[in-house]
């Protein structure tokens, strides 16, 4: 059944007729033809820009009244689902030629509200469905959904391990990816392409017998994907409260910490978040990989991910400048990411960059120079 629906008050006209339905809303198409290439990498020219752009580029838009609104709307539209005893509710996904991308779905706490069973369709399936509807022939679907919500252990695991270092052991280096991923395909360029960087770069750095003056961590993250909630509590538990700026002692010992999350493509320099004084450093360790295309430093920042969480307190945290491959395109959050869309040499050459940073830092005499120590957040009456 097609539910016209602009407005929650449109909903009344379908009070009583919706119990063990199948719905739709009748919604415009998401397919749009693209005459673009759906992998790409930096040019020079488009390094260049980044290279002169300043920290207030990039930073993320605060959500306007757009999405509250929408929020709203949605939150109703369940509600309604559930009280009129919708059997399924189909929804119709963004992607073309065969990708779908996933990035929706309901609360996952264990206190939220129940939800009608709803599947995420391709907008070309969807909107095959709808003119069959709406032009006034009988569709019959048959959807066979299993699904479980585990409550027997809702805690979060992080991976930790570590090179420990020598007579400034007591300093850290971190380096991170996350590891959780979306349920659409098997998560490869969101994030084990960060998490096996990450991972290879701890391995050269044991292979060639480095013994490093700072301790060197890896963290691979859970939750990410829900909100960062892996390296926040880890932060939260380790460093201090961003909320407050309670800092804990061991906040002061950590130098840097480096983060790969956005997808396959190999590293092209470095986003400082706004830290003026650590460019100069991070280009004079970039000179020797810049044959290798690494060489870009930028006073932008970039967000979305779990460098945030350290830069939120305080701690100099970094995520580096990728090529984009197909990430945009095909593979983020979709069922598209699958272990074929990795770039073997890409990642190698990554996970070199990485190397190299992560060792000068670790060698270096100072720890690395910080930002102004963030304010503490605005006590709420």
């Amino acid at each position: 059944m097609v539910l016209k629906v602009d407005t929650v008050t449109d909903l009344d006209k379908y009070r009583g007729k919706l119990k063990g339905k199948i719905v739709m809303l009748d919604t415009k198409p998401l397919v749009e033809r693209s005459f673009k290439a759906d992998a790409s990498r930096f040019t020079d020219a488009e390094l260049t820009e980044l290279a002169g752009q300043t920290a207030a580029v990039g930073a993320r838009p605060r959500s306007g009244g757009n999405l509250s609104a929408l929020a709203t709307f949605r939150a109703a539209l369940n509600k309604f689902y559930i009280n009129e005893g919708v059997s399924l509710v189909l929804s119709q996904g963004r992607g073309t030629d065969g990708t779908l991308f996933t990035s929706g779905g309901t609360a996952y706490a264990d206190t939220a509200k129940a939800v009608s069973p709803e599947l995420e369709t391709s907008s070309e399936d969807f909107q095959r469905i709808l003119r069959l509807v709406n032009g006034g022939v009988p569709v019959t679907l048959e959807a066979d959904v299993k699904t479980q919500f585990f409550t027997n252990d809702l805690n979060g695991y992080n991976v930790v391990g570590e090179i420990e270092g020598s007579d400034k052991k007591s300093e850290l280096v971190i380096i991170g990816g996350h590891l959780d991923s979306w349920h659409a395909a098997t998560g490869a360029t969101d994030n084990a392409a960060g998490s096996a960087v990450m991972l290879e770069a701890m391995r050269i750095l044991k292979r060639i017998g480095f013994k490093p003056r700072r301790t060197i961590r890896v963290v691979l993250w859970s939750s990410e994907e829900q909100g960062l909630h892996g390296s926040r509590n880890y932060v939260l538990n380790h460093f201090g409260d961003p909320k407050t700026m309670m800092l804990k002692p061991e906040q002061a010992k950590v130098s840097a910490y480096y983060n790969l999350d956005n997808g396959a493509g190999k590293i092209r320099g470095i986003y400082t978040q706004g830290n003026e004084a650590i460019a100069p450093i991070f280009q004079s360790w970039l000179d020797p990989v810049k044959d290798l295309g690494a060489g870009t430093v930028t006073m932008r920042n970039t967000g979305g991910t779990d460098h945030l969480a350290f830069d939120a307190i305080g701690i100099p945290g970094f995520q580096f400048i990728q090529d984009g491959l197909d990430y945009g395109s095909r593979t983020h959050h979709s069922n598209q990411d699958t272990y074929d869309r990795l770039v073997e040499d890409d990642l190698k050459q990554a996970a070199t960059v990485v190397a190299t940073l992560v060792y000068q830092t670790a060698q270096r005499k100072e720890l690395m120079p910080r930002k102004e120590l963030p304010k503490a957040a605005p006590a709420k009456n």
